[in-house]
């Protein structure tokens, strides 16, 4: 082949590639805000971070290629939020993803126009975010962990675990996740079952060591903790309680249990971030908030840590341990 053809041959090539490379790099890549209330350093936090990711992979998004996060961590202080919302819709993001009620409102109060993806918060429609859970009617969709009969059936567990329980303290969060439908029907369920409820809110980490002492005064024989992203990012401190009062606990979630728990029952809050990667790929694709219904808990875990249960020398029932998703030895 004539040399001149062969020049003008890798010439042409060149400009091909050249203007494909700058067609490629002009390609707006998404940008997603997201919105924590945990410490990124917490192993929980980290399981629900690739969750989210995993999802995201699943719809083929791979993060720094054709998607791009931003992280912001409150780190357990709800004093960071709204600086931390504001940094975020600065930012201009196609969605901002978030974490627990207080950081949703945070995000809703600095905008009303960014969609917003809840990975998991508590009473969407009481918090004002959301107008009903089929249809959200505004910039908010994603999933509530909402569901008294969640409440009842713990409360069954605990006394199916320990028989002889006739009065059980509720710690929960005083402020904006607090939940009062799930303190509702458990109060109802102890009516019906003949145990005695005794409600404790706290609002900050400064008063559980009171509330724990509270509790004890008043002789209560076990302790069910409400998750929250509060009460979740204080976990370890709550456990460690817990222990130091010889107090058996119900709790919310398996990372509970793992940090020294007796049981957790609750809903897979590692699905639900998951399940958010779904949420941001159908608004990317043109879905509105307004029109996506909010999910509701789907898949439940029930955990026992039997290095706990023998500490406190509390014997599990051999019905429980069958029906366990996983057991702590």
């Amino acid at each position: 082949m004539d040399r001149s053809i062969v020049v003008a041959l890798f010439v042409l090539l060149f400009v091909l590639s050249v203007d494909t490379l700058e067609a490629q790099e002009g390609k707006e890549v998404p940008r997603i805000g997201m919105l924590r209330f945990d410490n990124p350093s917490d192993p929980r936090s980290q399981g629900l971070t690739e969750a989210f990711r995993q999802g995201l992979r699943a719809l083929g998004y791979t993060e720094g290629a054709n998607i791009l996060i931003e992280y912001r961590y409150a780190e357990g202080r709800l004093d960071r939020f709204p600086k931390l919302a504001a940094e975020l819709v600065a930012l201009a993001p196609a969605v901002i993803v978030t974490q627990g009620t207080p950081g949703t409102l945070a995000a809703r109060q600095a905008t009303a126009t960014i969609p917003i993806v809840v990975g998991g918060a508590g009473d969407l429609v009481g918090a004002g975010l959301v107008a009903t859970l089929a249809r959200p009617g505004g910039n908010v969709t994603g999933s509530t962990n909402v569901d008294p009969e969640l409440s009842a059936k713990r409360l069954q567990l605990l006394r199916e675990a320990l028989p002889k329980v006739s009065r059980v303290a509720v710690l929960y969060h005083g402020g904006p996740e607090a939940d009062p439908e799930g303190l509702k029907a458990t109060l109802a369920a102890g009516r019906d079952l003949g145990i005695r409820i005794q409600p404790v809110p706290v609002a900050e980490p400064s008063q559980f060591q009171a509330a724990y002492a509270v509790i004890a005064k008043e002789r209560s024989d076990a302790l069910i903790i409400f998750s929250s992203s509060f009460t979740l990012s204080h976990r370890k401190q709550l456990t460690d309680l817990a222990a130091k009062f010889r107090l058996p606990t119900m709790c919310g979630e398996a990372s509970w249990s793992e940090d020294g728990g007796l049981i957790s029952y609750g809903y897979d809050r590692e699905h639900q971030w998951q399940r958010a990667a779904t949420f941001v790929d159908k608004i990317l694709k043109g879905g509105r908030p307004a029109d996506l219904p909010v999910d509701q808990p789907l898949q439940y875990n029930l955990v026992v840590n039997l290095r706990t249960a023998e500490a406190l020398k509390v014997r599990i029932p051999h019905s429980i341990m069958l029906r366990a998703n996983k057991l702590i030895r």
